[in-house]
Parts: C-alpha cells; sequence; structure tokens
C-alpha cells in the first residue's frame, strides 16, 4: 500500500483548505476508500479526516429529516422516525453491506464509493474510471455485473449505492459545503453519466463536501419500500433492485417514483413505469403492465441481458407486495 499523509480537520475551514492540495482526499468510516487504498487504484498524497466537524445527528424537519454526513449506516437504519416516515431508505440500509461495515461506513461516504465493476478493482486491466482514455475491458469483456442503462462504450460501471437509491425515490437532497458557500443538489442529479468524463462520477466540485441529506416532508406523504435481488442472501450488491414511493389517494395512484438499482449508472428513475402507473388502480393487469415499461431503453451486454426480465419482475414483485400491504388485492 503506497504511503499517505493523515490529517485531521479542525473545522471545515481548514478542511477546504487542506483539500486544495494535490492528491488530497476527505475521508470519514473509510470502508469504500482504503479498499481502494490497499487495491493500489486509489493513490492519495494525504487523507484529510472529517469525522469530528460533521454532524451525525439525524434532526425531525417537521415531517422531513435532516441527516448529518457522518451518521452511521446502522444508526440510520434503527433510527424510529426514518423506519416510520421512509421505510425504503430504512430497508435500504438493513441490506447494504454486513452489519460490521454499517457499523462504520457513513451516510455521506455511502453516496461516493465509487461504482461497481471488476474491472476498476483489476489495476493490470483499462479502465477509463482509473486511468481515463485507457478504455473500458468491461465493455466486451465479463460484464455481468454492469449497467444496462445511462452506459456507453466508454464506461458500463453500475452505482452501487442501496442507500442513493432509495433516497432518490423520496426525493432527497445533498448538502454540501463548498468553499464559496452551501449548496442543495437533488440526488436524482448528484451522480453523473459516465458519457464524456467516466472518472467524474458526481456533480460535486473541488473541495465540496457533503455535509448532510435532507428529504422533504411531501415524500412522508407517500408510502414506500424497497426489493432488493442480489445473488447471496447477505453482505452483497444488488443485482436488480427497486425503490418505489407512492401516494394512492381514492384506491388509485396520485404520485409514483420508481427508481432501479443495480441496472444503471448511476439510479435509474424508471419513468415510463411512473406513466403507466399515473391515475390508475393498483390492479394485476396495471402492475403487471407498468413492470413491462421498466425494461424501457435499456441496452444491456452480452453477459447481464439476464437483467432485463429480472427488472421487470422485481418491479412486478415491489408493486405487489406494495398493493398488498396497502390493502389493495391486485
Amino acid at each position: 500500500m503506497a504511503l499517505f499523509r493523515y490529517v485531521r480537520a479542525g473545522d471545515i475551514h481548514e478542511a477546504h483548505a487542506r483539500a486544495a492540495t494535490p492528491g488530497a482526499l476527505y475521508i470519514a468510516g473509510g470502508t469504500d476508500l482504503l479498499q481502494l487504498v490497499q487495491e493500489r487504484v486509489a493513490k492519495p498524497a494525504e487523507v484529510i479526516d472529517v469525522t469530528r466537524i460533521l454532524s451525525s445527528d439525524i434532526e425531525d424537519l417537521g415531517g422531513g429529516l435532516r441527516i448529518g454526513a457522518a451518521a452511521r449506516l446502522r444508526e440510520m437504519a434503527e433510527h424510529p422516525l426514518l423506519r416510520q416516515r421512509f421505510p425504503a431508505v430504512a430497508e435500504a440500509l438493513l441490506g447494504s453491506a454486513s452489519p460490521q461495515v454499517r457499523n462504520m461506513a457513513t451516510a455521506g461516504g455511502n453516496l461516493l464509493q465509487r461504482t461497481r465493476c471488476l474491472y476498476f478493482r483489476d489495476v493490470a486491466t483499462p479502465c477509463n474510471k482509473r486511468e481515463p482514455g485507457s478504455g473500458c475491458s468491461a465493455w466486451d469483456g465479463q460484464n455481468r455485473q454492469n449497467a444496462i442503462f445511462g452506459g456507453g462504450p466508454a464506461c458500463i460501471a453500475v452505482q452501487p449505492s442501496d442507500f442513493a437509491v432509495a433516497l432518490v425515490a423520496c426525493d432527497a437532497q445533498v448538502v454540501l459545503a463548498s468553499p464559496g458557500g452551501e449548496r442543495r443538489v437533488g440526488l436524482a442529479d448528484f451522480h453523473r453519466l459516465p458519457i464524456e468524463a467516466p472518472e467524474i462520477e458526481t456533480v460535486m466540485e473541488p473541495g465540496d463536501l457533503i455535509t448532510a441529506i435532507e428529504i422533504p416532508a411531501e415524500a412522508a406523504q407517500r408510502r414506500s419500500r424497497y426489493l432488493k435481488v442480489r445473488d447471496r442472501a447477505s453482505f452483497e450488491w444488488a443485482v436488480v433492485s427497486c425503490a418505489l414511493s407512492v401516494r394512492l389517494e381514492a384506491g388509485r395512484v396520485a404520485e409514483a417514483r420508481i427508481v432501479a438499482g443495480g441496472v444503471g449508472t448511476r439510479p435509474w428513475r424508471l419513468q415510463g413505469v411512473e406513466a403507466a402507473l399515473a391515475d390508475q388502480p393498483l390492479s394485476e393487469a396495471i402492475i403487471t403492465d407498468a413492470a413491462q415499461r421498466a425494461a424501457d431503453g435499456a441496452e444491456p451486454r452480452r453477459h447481464n441481458a439476464f437483467k432485463v426480465p429480472l427488472l421487470v419482475g422485481a418491479v412486478r414483485k415491489a408493486l405487489r407486495e406494495f398493493a398488498r400491504a396497502e390493502g389493495v388485492q391486485p
């Protein structure tokens, strides 16, 4: 493992100042970054510990919630207000990683974990995320794990965060402390598509630091759930996942946000499914028809074409289970 300097920031201003050092990276829980350093994928000159300057509180915003960036995954998953108001988020957190990792990993760090692709972590092979311009080995290589939405010849790596998928379904925003002041970015727009610059995965600017995540009160008016399909029962990435947030009025869908994970280069809104559900009852026919729209725009490669019918089935199952939980017999 390459040597690097470790410093502990005393306040946000020091963090921003040190982040201007070439090769400097922030660290909190470190569950993703330290793996990348050990594998020689990441080679920081300096790591800046920000855990003592970030809040880990989960605050009630009068229906919504503000989650400090240093909150641990376990703390969030067990928080009564999060479980009550945004069950999809709690379910996604409980399905993430292992209990040991959830004890260490933070809210902000989870959103920034690097995309999932075996070639990214294999320094002996070309990868545009690791070495811009070197090529994408997954495009014609082993791509079972890779994306069927939002990619191209430059990159088809999957954004792996369960948490992010559920947050997009709940209209969450990321609060960023920038050297020029605070700003907010919707989670749906936070992760970039890898079309022009695969190595840049988010809209964060140099020096930006995630300080909080806010989920609006309006999202609490909808009911939500999270379904994860994976190769084994625990400590595994999603092959396909589905987060949904739905509001019913008089037995019909008044509002719906359906988001897929494990299939996109970022959390993927299934707008065709949402459109098919609009102002419709959650009958078996409507659910079946809407779920078929989950495959709209999919561009699978040789080894991941199985994700197309799997995604359709996962969306259908999630909608059926949601309907039954709401007392609607599909």
